[in-house]
């Protein structure tokens, strides 16, 4: 028998190979912004982003973004609109008619200042962040139809501790995910959840009456 040929389990051989695949994916600094429900002033993002081997799904922030890689693109789970871009050596990434501070990554903050040639960073135009970490296999598992639906629960789990400005915020949001989400991605999630921020938002108010 030959000591360094080591034959593994189909399955675990399998796991194997698509874990080296994702550990192999490229990386990029880019610009993320919102589109869907805002007019050039959405919540932005800098950071790294992986590619899919065709380059035309970029992973970021626990989000999956169909389309090019650049440009516009969807969100897999919600189908909300991004665009998503390089870094501007000028640091203008917003539109000139936008407006709000951009989320960077605090780990990526050097890597972009030496883009573009600064020395520190405005922290009147920037907030620092940390990033999730975006579960791979699972939006390839979406895509290949492995799996069917989202769990997005996570994302609105605490009603109670939200502010009467806030739960208006959220209800806002939620329908607009509504608009851009289909049945099979998390919709019914989504209405009951508005739901119940609605509810909670009417007994805030009676409070206050």
């Amino acid at each position: 028998m030959v000591l360094n040929e080591i034959h593994l389990p189909s399955h675990v051989n399998e796991k194997y190979k698509n874990r080296k695949q994702l550990i192999a994916m490229k990386s990029e600094l880019k610009y993320i912004e919102l589109k869907s429900g805002y007019s050039d002033n959405g919540p932005a993002w800098i950071g790294k982003v992986e590619f899919s081997k065709s380059g035309k799904t970029v992973y970021f922030n626990g989000h999956a973004f169909k389309g090019n890689g650049h440009g516009v693109c969807s969100d897999i789970e919600t189908r909300e609109i991004y665009w998503i871009t390089g870094i501007k050596k000028n640091g203008q990434n917003r539109h000139w008619a936008g407006d709000g501070k951009i989320m960077i990554d605090r780990n990526v903050v050097d890597d972009y200042l030496k883009i573009i040639n600064a020395e520190r960073l405005d922290l009147t135009k920037f907030e620092l962040v940390d990033i999730k970490e975006t579960d791979v296999q699972r939006f390839v598992n979406i895509e290949n139809g492995t799996i069917s639906s989202v769990d997005i629960e996570d994302k609105y789990n605490d009603l109670a501790s939200l502010s009467i400005e806030d739960l208006k915020v959220l209800i806002g949001k939620l329908k607009m995910r509504e608009e851009y989400t289909n049945s099979n991605n998390g919709l019914k999630f989504i209405t009951i959840k508005r739901l119940e921020a609605e509810k909670r938002l009417e007994n805030l108010l009676q409070k206050d009456n």
